[in-house]
């Protein structure tokens, strides 16, 4: 409906920094992908796919990731306690486990109900679970009063933002590219977007040198700079940060005085290499050089949206604040305050995840299959997406490292530049409408992201089953390629 008169709000007086934002995950393409599902669903023929494939967002049981039995089992306890009251008939008849039925009582008696508000920065009880699982992973201690829950990764995103940017000036180092709620969310704030760009030569890799220049351009335009982000594992790129590249970003914003906002929300999808924490190693420069590090303030966030687990539509997910002071720390926790509470079905799922079915429990067994065949089958399909890469022309892909996503180059015909300029496009928007329109499977264009200049990518997840449509992306890929040369 357009704006009339009658209306007290029109696209000319909203807030600006609302249309500046931008956010390409859920952009135009994925709206028109929607419009193609709609039309199959309702029985349109004569479209050149019968399925949309929905490869633009990390969303894993939207493309068929199944759920973790003893997570589901333990939620459905949760929502409807007096099912506990039937034990025998959990046991005998739907196979539930004891400790399934265990863990839903424990939960409930820490909880309450999920229909309850809880405490703002979370139940405490999860988050003393939470710190019990950091404490394993980094093999150093963590407080349940630094751990704040959060409804997914997102919203704890924005609530470190909004403290930490003070005004326009406010300046926060992104890396390109970048995970778009970044750019988006300090264009509602009306912050300083700092972008330093990741190195594609050396699989995505962070290289301080890149980071300092971007740093002292933006001090030298009058830029406050108080903080950088780094997502690891990386999205879109997939890249995994060494201990020694940790170290050095650890070592610069020790130097420069920014808080570290370290997202690692796919920790657990790593298939080079291992996953090291920023706490982890912020922790060993302590005990390597007493108080050199003290006061470096770091943000690590996780969550139950990514890795097997992918309970996107739960919201359930936590940050741990390491060395922040603690006037700024109760500001903290009078802003997620001003939010009630995460959802509490999110929390207790954030707390399933980080202290799951141990070896010699009941549901350990069907927990560690499923967790398993999740991890192998997103790897396999990495593997084949990346083979397939390969074999296009033009395309340039290096090996899938971790996350959800390969971020290839694409290296377009200048006739396709041209048909994209005249439809006031970009190319990699116009090659990945292209490719929805004829496929149906939905991708973002890599100027969603942010990609260096004269460069073009799109990201592409791999959760989708089957290998199927990866055919259809190099069948598509081919004949692009011929009607433009």
């Amino acid at each position: 409906m357009s704006s009339t008169p009658s209306r007290r709000l029109n696209i000319h007086n909203i807030n600006p920094h609302v249309k500046k934002a931008k956010y390409a995950v859920r952009g135009e393409l994925a709206v028109k992908s929607e419009e193609f599902r709609a039309a199959l669903l309702g029985g349109k023929s004569g479209l050149p796919f019968t399925q949309v494939v929905s490869a633009n967002i990390g969303n894993p049981q939207q493309l068929d990731q199944k759920p973790i039995t003893f997570f589901r089992q333990v939620l459905s306890l949760l929502e409807n306690p007096e099912l506990i009251e039937h034990e025998g008939v959990l046991l005998n008849q739907l196979g539930y486990k004891p400790d399934v039925i265990e863990r839903a009582k424990w939960l409930l008696k820490h909880v309450g109900s999920v229909g309850a508000y809880s405490a703002s920065n979370g139940v405490p009880a999860i988050r003393q679970k939470i710190a019990e699982f950091l404490e394993k992973r980094d093999g150093f201690p963590a407080s349940q009063a630094d751990i704040y829950l959060s409804a997914g990764a997102s919203s704890g995103v924005n609530t470190l933002l909004h403290v930490i940017c003070q005004n326009d000036k406010s300046g926060i180092l992104v890396p390109i590219p970048q995970y778009p709620l970044y750019t988006a969310s300090l264009s509602v704030l009306n912050a300083t977007c700092v972008p330093y760009y990741l190195d594609e030569s050396k699989n995505w890799g962070t290289d301080v040198d890149t980071i300092k220049e971007s740093y002292e351009s933006a001090k030298a335009a009058g830029i406050d700079v108080r903080a950088i982000v780094i997502i690891n594992p990386g999205n879109p790129t997939g890249a995994s940060l060494s201990e020694e590249d940790i170290r050095n970003v650890i070592e610069f914003a020790s130097q420069e005085k920014l808080v570290i906002m370290a997202d690692e929300v796919y920790q657990t999808n790593v298939f080079i290499g291992e996953f090291i924490s920023f706490k982890r190693v912020l922790r060993q420069l302590q005990k390597e050089f007493p108080g050199k590090y003290d006061g470096v303030e770091l943000a690590s966030l996780h969550s139950v949206s990514k890795g097997m687990v992918g309970e996107c539509g739960h919201r359930g997910g936590f940050f741990e604040l390491v060395n922040f002071d603690e006037h700024v720390q109760a500001e903290i926790y009078k802003f997620v305050s001003i939010m009630l509470c995460a959802p509490v079905i999110g929390q207790c799922l954030v707390e399933l995840m980080v202290n799951p079915p141990k070896p010699g429990e009941p549901s350990h067994e069907l927990y560690h299959k499923e967790y398993t065949a999740i991890y192998e089958g997103l790897k396999e399909r990495a593997n084949a997406l990346h083979k397939a890469f390969e074999q296009m022309e033009g395309v340039e892909c290096g090996a899938p490292q971790g996350s959800m996503y390969l971020f290839p180059t694409i290296n377009l015909p200048d006739k396709a530049a041209e048909a994209a300029k005249k439809e006031g496009r970009t190319p990699d928007e116009f090659y990945c409408l292209q490719l929805l329109e004829a496929t149906g499977i939905c991708v973002v264009p890599g100027s969603g992201f942010g990609q260096k200049p004269g460069s073009l990518h799109f990201r592409t997840t791999f959760l989708a089953p089957g290998t199927e449509w990866v055919g259809s992306i190099v069948k598509f890929h081919k004949e692009f390629m011929d009607k433009y040369r």
